[in-house]
């Protein structure tokens, strides 16, 4: 009897580590060599292009947008909110899993998470560049509280998109054993903490500005040149 439970908790942890080695080998097989060979270049290119059409759509007006007006600017900043807080909700998930040696699950989750959160980037250039910001109007001790909050909240979330890129990069290009090789873990770690602590700011932030205090409504100016 004592045998027997001893073959089947092997059997199920053959499992297991076959699905992990499968896992592995199928990711060590994903993507292009160089991207796997070269990941640092890659996020840096990915880096650069998401830096220059969020600056480009705030700072220089591209006129790649369609016009919308307030409502679907509202619409899209509550969407955005919840996508938000769905993925800080995946992050933490994700990094309880791989804390628990759950490698698939984890792996799912964080690109659940990616996923969002390019969704996040199309649906805030759209409200951006086609529609226009919100100015925070509330009491000075508020508005200042608010500004600190947003400063944060946008450079922390400069600081994520390397980090992030890279951990996905990596973690889609690389099998088990090989992603121990890389920074992977370490990275992870910080951009986790960074990441999940910008979007939860950015959620507080629009609900300062939507259901808490008011605002003005400033239209996207759009550059012809």
């Amino acid at each position: 009897m004592l045998t027997h439970v001893f073959v089947v908790t092997d059997r199920k942890r053959n499992r297991y580590v076959s699905r992990v080695t499968r896992a592995g080998m199928a990711t060590a097989d994903a993507g292009p060599e160089f991207v796997r060979e070269y990941p640092l270049t890659v996020v840096a290119a990915l880096t650069l292009v998401g830096y220059t059409l969020v600056i480009g759509t705030l700072y220089v007006g591209l006129p790649i947008y369609p016009d919308i007006g307030l409502a679907t600017v509202n619409l899209l900043s509550h969407a955005i909110a919840v996508i938000n807080t769905v993925t800080v909700a995946l992050l933490l998930w994700g990094y309880k899993l791989i804390k628990d040696g759950d490698v698939e699950r984890h792996r799912t989750a964080m690109v659940a998470a990616f996923g969002l959160i390019v969704v996040f980037l199309v649906l805030y250039l759209l409200k951006t560049g086609g529609g226009g910001r919100k100015d925070f109007l509330g009491p000075q001790t508020a508005y200042y509280a608010y500004l600190v909050m947003l400063g944060i909240h946008i450079v922390l979330s400069a600081l994520s998109v390397p980090l992030v890129l890279y951990n996905i990069v990596v973690g889609l290009t690389h099998s088990t054993e090989k992603i121990r090789e890389t920074a992977h873990a370490r990275v992870g770690r910080i951009a986790v903490a960074v990441w999940s602590l910008s979007l939860s700011l950015g959620v507080v932030a629009y609900v300062l500005l939507n259901h808490v205090y008011d605002y003005e409504f400033v239209p996207a100016v759009v550059s012809l040149v």
